[in-house]
């Protein structure tokens, strides 16, 4: 009767009134510092990475050509063909021995990115750390092992945060010491220095990745308890309440089994699963595209659309960047969940990108009448502003996305998330920068069709955002 799956719906739905868990310490510290890592290595090249293309004259000497080549989107493909095979492992094998292999993977990575000197050597270093690189699946589904409903927003407010920190030192440590033999002269040199002139940055951040190795392998403690999974046969997983088998079995005695280990890859694909993942994707191509135009768009000369800054100024830019972001996420992130929920805070940082996009040519046409004015700074600042609020989704997605996952499948989830997303962050930039060579070389639109494009895509985006349930879903054992 459709009064009984009514009152039934709303068994299984009740609300949880639980006091807020406290947040295992050091185990939570040991993931933040692998979060710290990610983002130092891999964002430290941005402010070097046009300049450095641009010296391996394979550009024919046209700087327009450049954004064909800014060649971020290797790293996301080759992360697509394997993360979700470390995701799984991690379900079988225990988080730490993966966390530990994508951290070597890292480090080996940056360290062969730095005494590369052609580009294909550069693409094969990329390649190498997007093959190795397990831990950005992984350490979600960590934070996940970590926290319960109660304290999950505390949990996951801090992973932009520290995200923030490693991606505002990141621009900066590159930025900074990138080509030491013309900036600091009297300490580096030597011949080495100048045949490897981006090797300093890399020693640096490789450095720091290696350091989390060591904290992971002598300090992370994963839970080894066993985990029963509930599996309801006529409602999807997300209706399932968590932590309450014995009102399961009572309410539903005839359709509820009970089984241990990973669910199938096919039973994962749900409603809850599949509009979090989705929206999570939309979320990272976006954001993505941005992480790869505005580094271009700053060192591209007025002339030819950009504001033509050099690589320090860049870092600096970036390393604003991510502390606005820190700051906000610290400040605002879990009373903006408690207040308004986690679908609002979703969607209010994604109609950020409508404003940005907005900003790029307003920037470029103000900066080729009159320079780099404080007109131009002022609206700078204001693209880095909205950024940091874009980024209180990811946190809003990460949760929607752990919640729909079953726990013991938490890592196949994840990793079925990041292999979307890896794709996503593929397109995006390899998108994103070339439409920019395109549309300049070819005046669409004033050479700002780019910004057109991604403005539309930025619709789309939040049309697929307002599916998402008013509440999130409570989590599934």
């Amino acid at each position: 009767m459709p009064g009984d799956v009514n009152e039934e719906t709303a068994l299984l739905s009740r609300p949880v009134s639980k006091p807020r868990t406290p947040l295992p310490k050091l185990q939570l510290s040991v993931i933040l510092l692998i979060q710290t890592a990610e983002p130092l290595a891999s964002q430290s090249i941005y402010p070097y990475i046009n300049q450095l293309v641009s010296e391996l004259d394979i550009t024919g000497g046209d700087e327009k050509k450049v954004g064909y080549y800014a060649y971020q989107s290797l790293f996301f493909l080759t992360q697509a063909a394997t993360v979700l095979q470390w995701s799984r492992a991690s379900d079988r094998l225990g988080r730490k021995p993966i966390l530990l292999i994508g951290l070597f993977g890292a480090t080996s990575s940056i360290i062969c990115f730095g005494l590369s000197r052609t580009f294909w050597a550069l693409v094969a270093s990329r390649c190498l750390c997007g093959l190795l690189s397990a831990n950005i699946g992984v350490m979600k589904t960590a934070m996940g092992d970590l926290t319960d409903r109660t304290n999950r927003a505390e949990g996951f407010a801090y992973l932009p945060i520290v995200w923030a920190i490693g991606a505002s030192l990141g621009p900066f440590i590159g930025g900074s010491l990138a080509r030491p033999h013309d900036r600091f002269p009297e300490l580096f040199s030597g011949k080495f220095w100048q045949d490897f002139p981006y090797f300093l940055p890399c020693l640096v951040t490789g450095s720091v990745v290696l350091l989390s190795f060591f904290v992971v392998f002598f300090f992370f403690k994963e839970a080894r308890s066993t985990i029963t999974v509930p599996w309801k046969n006529r409602k999807p997983p997300a209706l399932i309440e968590s932590g309450d088998e014995e009102f399961l079995r009572a309410a539903h005695p005839p359709t509820v089994t009970f089984r241990k280990g990973p669910l199938p890859l096919r039973e994962l694909f749900i409603f809850p699963v599949i509009i979090s993942i989705s929206n999570y994707v939309t979320l990272a191509f976006l954001n993505t595209t941005l992480a790869a135009l505005l580094p271009l768009f700053l060192a591209m000369p007025i002339d030819i659309g950009g504001l033509g800054l050099p690589p320090y100024k860049i870092g600096l830019i970036l390393s604003t960047y991510g502390i606005a972001t820190g700051l906000f996420q610290v400040l605002f992130f879990a009373r903006f969940v408690r207040r308004f929920g986690e679908r609002r805070v979703f969607i209010n940082g994604l109609m950020t990108c409508l404003p940005v996009f907005t900003l790029f040519p307003i920037m470029s046409m103000i900066a080729r009448r009159s320079g780099l004015s404080i007109i131009v700074w002022v609206l700078v600042g204001c693209v880095l502003g909205l950024g940091a609020l874009m980024d209180t989704s990811f946190g809003a997605v990460f949760m929607f996305v752990t919640a729909a996952a079953p726990k013991s499948s938490r890592g196949t989830v994840n990793g079925l998330s990041q292999t979307s997303v890896a794709i996503a962050r593929a397109i995006g930039p390899a998108m994103s920068t070339s439409l920019f060579s395109f549309s300049v070389q070819h005046n669409l639109l004033g050479g700002y069709l780019v910004y057109l494009v991604f403005f539309v895509l930025s619709g789309f985006a939040l049309l697929l955002a307002v599916r998402l349930p008013l509440e999130i879903w409570e989590d599934v054992d």
